[in-house]
């Protein structure tokens, strides 16, 4: 009767083996902040072994839990729709959960910073309120005038299709923090808070159309685009944001919307 169990334990045992197998050593290079300790940032080494198939996200976690618990940063879904953990990596801004270890030259350093444009609070957070101060002043709800009505606002499949690409933002800053007329100015509305106006502008439903573009067509508004479409490469979920802000502009000059 032992045998099974014997066989049970072995066969464990080579999954585990099997399974490091798989691993690899990587050294993740983090930008750390901590005003409670230093004025000054500074980049910090760990090396951890891990499956390449995992997620920059599954590795901080490990950093986090198993090697530093002071290291900071945020995170909630961890599958692409919160847009809580949009960070640097190699340079470039991702959402820590979508970006796959081995997608991103784990043979070398990988560097992990917060996202630009922002005040850095800690670590890998920032402090988003300007971010979603942008977003709350460009008014992303549905304005209607009139009565309420008996039933839903109908609309087609054709009026719906005209603003569903921008519908798909998740509110991560990643295109907002990799455009470098926000980083040279944050009262500049930002790439996010113009695709949020767009997708009410460009609602059928909507009645608020000609409000947003007032509050659009201000200095620190969509005119301050210079199309480097750093947020179209940026975007996580792959709008097209400098298209969505080219028609804005268009629409400011034609008022047709």
């Amino acid at each position: 009767m032992s045998t099974p169990t014997l066989d049970k334990h072995s066969a464990a045992l080579d999954a585990a083996e099997n399974g490091a197998a798989h691993l690899i050593k990587v050294t993740f290079r983090i930008r750390r902040f901590n005003p409670e300790v230093s004025e000054d940032a500074s980049w910090q080494d760990f090396e951890l072994e891990i499956d390449p198939k995992e997620r920059v996200l599954d590795a901080l976690h490990k950093i986090k839990w198993d090697q530093d618990g002071t290291l900071t940063f945020r995170r909630s879904c961890a599958h692409g729709i919160c847009g809580s953990d949009a960070m640097r990596i190699n340079g470039k801004n991702r959402l820590a959960c979508k970006t796959l270890i081995k997608d991103i030259n784990p043979q070398k350093p990988i560097t992990v910073e917060a996202i630009k444009g922002l005040t850095v609070l800690k670590d890998l957070v920032v402090d988003m309120d300007p971010f979603f101060q942008a977003y709350r002043d460009v008014m992303p709800f549905l304005i209607t005038k009139g009565n309420e009505p008996t039933r839903e606002r109908r609309q087609s499949a054709e009026d719906r299709e005209r603003f569903d690409d921008t519908t798909k933002c998740i509110l991560c800053a990643a295109c907002t923090s990799s455009c470098p007329v926000f980083w040279n100015d944050g009262q500049y509305f930002g790439p996010a808070a113009i695709v949020n106006a767009h997708r009410f502008i460009f609602d059928s439903r909507d009645e608020g159309g000609e409000q947003r573009l007032e509050i659009l067509n201000d200095k620190d508004g969509v005119w301050r685009c210079r199309t480097t479409f750093n947020c179209t490469d940026a975007c996580p979920r792959g709008i097209e944001v400098t298209k969505a802000i080219q028609e804005v502009k268009r629409a400011l000059i034609t008022r047709r919307f």
